[in-house]
């Protein structure tokens, strides 16, 4: 296999001798047009890792990272899971070598479990770009991002929308973030978690509410501290890189100055869609229905 992909701004190759399972919502990211990459992912299928002699820099249950100034390896495994599945080791600057665990090979057909061994996110902080916790929808020609802990309800919001103001869902789990001609815009990422929509389309963004149950409609401008605190918490970041880390911070300050965050209160009924409009689009909704208040 020999294939070239591009998701943001992020050209890169996957190379494998042997044929390998690849996720639909990976394939949409597929460039047959590009001819040439920022860099290359050389996988090969082993029944034993080659593991290097590198000092541990960060560990929990599904990684274990190891690494120098310049270049990072990584063991990667599944939350739950008992054994690895995949060997990470960057080699060069434009070049890394990806051992995967021949017994789990089927494995790879799940979205998370195929991107996680490209560590992409080292390769998007790079470029200016934030992976963002969200569902994320299209509406009135800008993008809506939801955003909070798992279980909150992102999906559902995302869902209401489409039912009672005809929006499109994008995404139901997952954003890149990052600018494109100066605007802070919401990018096509191939994780899409358990709502199965995952579409690549580059919108960009009005707002992001940050959701929390609730059994009545509430919504409030975040300043720019509570906003920074609320999206550094839903956003991948490698706490083990000081640099990563930086540019997060970065990044993120220049977000909240540009973008207005919200947090909404819900329940699960067309008046927390009327709410959240309400504070949005304030000049063309007049408080339709529901307990809504905005600050």
């Amino acid at each position: 296999m020999d294939k070239i992909f591009q998701i943001g701004s992020f050209c890169f190759r996957i190379c494998c001798k042997n044929p390998i399972p690849i996720p639909h919502n990976f394939l949409l990211f597929a460039n047959p047009q590009k001819t040439e990459a920022d860099y290359t992912y050389h996988l090969s299928l082993e029944k034993k890792f080659t593991l290097p002699s590198q000092r541990a820099i960060a560990k929990r249950s599904d990684l274990l990272v190891m690494g120098n100034d310049k270049y990072e390896s990584r063991l990667i495994g599944s939350l739950g899971g008992t054994s690895y599945y995949a060997f990470y080791k960057e080699i060069s600057e434009c070049d890394a070598k990806i051992q995967i665990a021949l017994h789990k090979t089927s494995d790879l057909l799940y979205d998370t479990v195929f991107t996680s061994i490209f560590a992409l996110e080292r390769q998007m902080i790079r470029r200016d770009s934030m992976i963002l916790h969200c569902a994320y929808i299209k509406y009135r020609g800008t993008a809506i991002l939801f955003s909070a802990p798992s279980e909150t309800g992102k999906s559902t919001q995302a869902g209401l929308w489409e039912r009672y103001r005809g929006s499109e869902t994008v995404n139901g789990d997952r954003a890149l973030l990052r600018k494109i001609d100066g605007r802070w815009t919401a990018c096509g990422w191939p994780v899409c978690g358990t709502s199965e929509i995952c579409h690549l389309e580059d919108i960009p963004i009005h707002a992001v509410a940050m959701l929390r149950q609730g059994k009545e409609n509430y919504v409030e401008r975040l300043s720019p501290v509570q906003a920074f605190t609320q999206l550094y918490s839903q956003i991948t970041v490698n706490q083990w890189n000081r640099e990563f880390v930086q540019r997060t911070v970065e990044l993120i300050e220049d977000f909240v100055e540009h973008v207005p965050v919200w947090q909404l209160t819900c329940d699960i009924s067309e008046n927390a869609v009327q709410c959240l409009e309400a504070a949005l689009f304030p000049t063309d909704i007049s408080g339709k229905g529901g307990i809504c208040y905005e600050v």
